[in-house]
């Protein structure tokens, strides 16, 4: 083979990678996860150390709830850089969604180090599912008293002790964090008391602590670890309500249901009204059964209710038919999701409710475009159109009917609506809009083989990407440029 034939050969491959990387991102935009790994797959096997793509499929993974693949996955993207912030993020965030709030809790702290915005909300959340955890850890637990034999038998367990101490080992002197009352600290730490006494005890033993456990770790670093562990638990704790005061409130848990339903029953408005931000709370945190479970109590008895305890019933339970059918879709259930939607946009029509109806539309649409159903989900997008208030609801809306229209081949009709998303996305100065619809644009021109037109929409895509310091969609959007200019030069 010729040298020109071997440059053509590499050029035509890499032309291949960037179209696959960019039909994986794309794909991930618009919920066809599955479609995006085989994407994300084919590109490894032609740039097996490309780490924006293991990113790439670890997101897909996550949202397909297979947390433990999108850990394989992140981890392989940190293998030549521990410091690449969207592996560790990857990372993080499949930890947190494998119930790892402690270990996830360590890979957020790392990341914020080099990106503070980004790392902060995991933060948060981390620290609030230990803080709801404790009691019943599910990764730290000292089972053995006075005897040490878990630390032979469970090597695994070391690991993530060590991923700990390397979060704190700026500090390593800095063991005793908890507070200076030890009756405090006992209160708070319940059963594990013993063990950080147990613990503390040990470290005083000279010979002991030079020993190393199988795996090749000291055991002075591995019980250090430990009582890190146990302090940092007692200081999440300690901003927050004592454990005793939590577990009354546990035991009087019938009491407090009673007591709710005869708030209820005397403020219905209030209660409402705090119950649907509870409900929007826990499916924006990423709980959804916990989300479902409180909208299907909460329906049940407003259910019971007459139209003199509340007025708007209708308008109600149609809001908690929609968080119900948030929830599911969330959980998978879309044929179940549907049902709830369209009860909600039932009720919406009988309450003449504008805005009631316009979210049923929404969510009907939504449902239909996850499974599939391009053509219906445009037929609902395009009812709600009427409907629209405000600029950011009609780039969004606009984007994902020239999406459905996208994948059905109907390019040009995908090119319009791009172009109508980018409008409003213009009217607005939403960057990031501005950045989806041009690329909208671009993949519609590029089918229609205007490759002139769809060169411009990706720069400009590219300008908008790198505003937002979003190095996935910038490198995305810049692989698929590449391509398109290829085209414009044959």
């Amino acid at each position: 083979m010729s040298h020109t034939d071997g440059d053509r050969s590499g050029q035509k491959s890499k032309g291949v990678f960037s179209t696959l990387v960019a039909d994986g991102s794309w794909l991930f935009l618009k919920g066809e996860y599955k479609k995006a790994i085989e994407s994300f797959t084919a590109a490894l096997t032609l740039k097996p150390d490309e780490k924006s793509c293991y990113v790439g499929r670890s997101k897909c993974y996550l949202k397909m709830g297979q947390p433990e693949n999108a850990l394989r996955d992140a981890e392989a993207s940190l293998k030549q850089d521990k410091t690449f912030f969207e592996g560790l993020y990857q990372k993080a965030e499949a930890l947190y969604y494998m119930g790892e709030f402690e270990f996830a809790l360590v890979f957020y702290h790392r990341g914020q180090k080099l990106r503070p915005q980004e790392f902060r909300l995991g933060i948060q959340k981390a620290q609030e599912a230990i803080e709801n955890s404790v009691g019943s850890p599910s990764s730290v637990k000292l089972e053995i008293k006075g005897d040490l034999s878990f630390l032979q038998k469970d090597e695994e367990r070391a690991q993530p002790i060590t991923a700990i101490q390397q979060l704190t080992a700026d500090n390593k002197q800095q063991t005793q964090k908890t507070p200076k009352n030890k009756k405090t600290t006992k209160q708070l730490l319940g059963e594990f008391y013993s063990d950080k006494i147990y613990l503390e005890n040990l470290l005083k033993d000279d010979d002991l602590v030079k020993g190393k456990t199988k795996g090749g770790e000291r055991l002075q670093d591995v019980i250090q670890s430990c009582l890190t562990y146990l302090d940092t638990c007692t200081e999440l704790l300690v901003q927050e309500k004592p454990i005793s005061v939590r577990q009354r409130d546990q035991k009087t848990e019938q009491q407090r249901g009673r007591k709710s339903r005869s708030s209820a029953a005397s403020d219905p408005a209030h209660f409402l009204m705090k119950s649907l931000d509870d409900i929007d709370a826990e499916l924006t945190s990423g709980n959804a059964e916990g989300s479902l479970k409180k909208a299907q109590d909460v329906m049940k008895m407003v259910q019971r209710w007459s139209e003199k305890d509340v007025p708007d019933k209708k308008e109600v339970l149609g809001s908690l038919h929609s968080c119900i059918g948030n929830a599911l879709m969330d959980l998978g259930e879309m044929d179940k999701a549907l049902d709830h939607h369209e009860k909600d946009l039932e009720l919406a029509k009988q309450c003449n409710h504008s805005e009631a109806k316009s979210r049923a539309l929404d969510n009907i649409g939504r449902v239909y475009a996850h499974t599939g159903k391009f053509t219906q989900a445009i037929e609902f997008w395009e009812k709600k159109i009427p409907l629209l208030r405000g600029g950011l609801e009609k780039t969004w809306l606009f984007h994902e009917i020239g999406w459905c229209y996208l994948e059905l081949h109907r390019y040009e009709e995908a090119r319009d609506s791009g172009l109508r998303s980018l409008a409003a996305a213009d009217d607005i100065c939403d960057e990031k809009w501005q950045m989806n619809a041009n690329v909208l644009v671009a993949q519609s021109q590029m089918k229609l083989g205007h490759y002139e037109f769809c060169v411009d929409s990706f720069e400009r895509a590219l300008s908008y990407a790198a505003l937002q310091e979003d190095d996935s969609a910038t490198e995305a959007i810049r692989k698929a440029l590449g391509e398109a200019k290829q085209h414009l030069s044959q």
